[in-house]
């Protein structure tokens, strides 16, 4: 078991130096979406690869051009880390709003309205899609 585990955070401190070294733009050797490369339209995840070296590289700025969800959803995974943190280190009981009942439905609708207006080729709206 400890060994899986040991295993487990060995290969994401590795993916993680690999994104951090290596950029997606520069190279030609990374998965390609396969939305985009058959339809020709960005999916919501489209730019996370590059997202994810821009970050690792302390570019917040490129983060978001690459994809603002991505972003917005570090920041729902850092509130969720913080309350579930506070809650079990002070004993607390303060309210997580990822548990809502609704919460999996505003974000289903947030993901499909944002992965819509990135795909509109006019501006303001093409500055959602990757760079």
């Amino acid at each position: 078991m400890k060994i899986k585990n040991v295993g487990i955070v060995v290969g994401l401190i590795s993916l993680g130096v690999f994104y951090f070294l290596i950029n997606p733009n520069e190279v030609n050797f990374f998965l390609k979406c396969p939305l985009y490369d058959v339809t020709g339209f960005y999916c919501p995840g489209c730019g996370s690869q590059r997202a994810t070296h821009q970050l690792l590289n302390f570019n917040f700025f490129g983060v978001l051009q690459q994809n603002i969800l991505y972003f917005i959803s570090l920041l729902i995974l850092t509130y969720h880390l913080i309350v579930t943190g506070i809650n079990t280190i002070f004993k607390k009981h303060i309210y997580n709003y990822i548990y809502h009942p609704k919460t999996p439905l505003i974000i289903l609708v947030v993901i499909l309205i944002f992965w819509v207006l990135r795909n509109i080729p006019y501006y303001p709206f093409n500055l959602l899609a990757p760079n």
